[in-house]
Formats: C-alpha cells, sequence, structure tokens
C-alpha cells in the first residue's frame, strides 16, 4: 500500500482510528452472538483491538510530543469499513467483511512501517502489529468456514444470531 502522501501524523491518527472502529465493530458483534465460544472470540478480537489502538497513541505521544490528539473523523487512507448489517444478512458474510478489513490494516500497518523514519524497534512492532491482524484474519476465516457448513445445510441455528 502507497502512503507516500501522507503525513506520518496523519498515519498514526489513521491506525487509531482504525483500532477504534474495529474495536467497537468486534464488541457489538460479541454483544449480538448467542454462541459464548463465538462471544469469546470476538470480545478477544476487540482487546487486541483496543491494545493495538494504545500502542498507536502511545507512539504518536512519543512522536509528537505537546500535540493535541485529534482523530480525523473519516479517515484520509481507503480501508473498509466495517459495518453490522442487519440479522438478515449471514453471518459469514460478515465475517468475510471483517476478514477483509484485517487484510487492509496487514496492509496498512506494513506500509507504515515503511514509511516511518529512523526507528527500527518501531518499525519492528508495527509489522508485528501487521501479522497479528493476518492472525485476526485467519481466526475469521476459522470462524466463517464454520458458518458456512451450517448455512450450506440450510440448519438454523440461533447461537448465531447476529440481530438486535
Amino acid at each position: 500500500m502507497d502512503l507516500s502522501r501522507f503525513s506520518e501524523e496523519e498515519l498514526l491518527l489513521t491506525a487509531m482510528r482504525s483500532e477504534i472502529e474495529s474495536k467497537d465493530f468486534y464488541a457489538k458483534l460479541a454483544s449480538r452472538v448467542k454462541n459464548f465460544l463465538l462471544k469469546d472470540r470476538l470480545e478477544f478480537l476487540s482487546k487486541e483491538e483496543e491494545k493495538h489502538r494504545t500502542f498507536f497513541e502511545n507512539t504518536f505521544r512519543d512522536k509528537f510530543p505537546g500535540k493535541k490528539l485529534v482523530l480525523p473523523k473519516k479517515s484520509p487512507v481507503p480501508l473498509p469499513e466495517l459495518k453490522i448489517p442487519d440479522e438478515s444478512v449471514a453471518i459469514s458474510e460478515v465475517f468475510w467483511s471483517a476478514m477483509q478489513a484485517e487484510k487492509a490494516a496487514h496492509e496498512f500497518y506494513t506500509g507504515l512501517a515503511e514509511r516511518l523514519s529512523g526507528n527500527d524497534q518501531l518499525k519492528k512492532s508495527i509489522l508485528y502489529i501487521a501479522t497479528m491482524e493476518m492472525g485476526h484474519y485467519k481466526l475469521l476465516e476459522v470462524e466463517r468456514e464454520n458458518a458456512e457448513r451450517f448455512e450450506d445445510y440450510d440448519v438454523e441455528w440461533p447461537l448465531f444470531h447476529v440481530g438486535p
């Protein structure tokens, strides 16, 4: 992902915004599912995204001491938007959207690491987070495959209810 037209400040703010949106998405989804195992995984993902947000916030404060942290209302970097649709949408499709967002986050953080100047440890940390995003992708992929198995058999499984 070419991030050369964005400043380091814009990129770090975008990273924070993305992590907040992802955290909120997984928390909201977890609150709607009834399957306790799936709920646990979604809560795990939400907590992971919160840790990433904290990392990027600390990085911002280190790189721009004294600068007020103001998140953009909309990301200047084109990243997939995560939204929970109504309950008529199959949960496998919700997982598919989340997988695409995790993949985009991986690409974004890989580009961010290349773009940052100076600090090799910071670059390694961001690349590690990029790798974690692909771990999230794989977790969602497994859950999507599980959900599809039940959808393929047209089995009504109330434990996968996503609605309000």
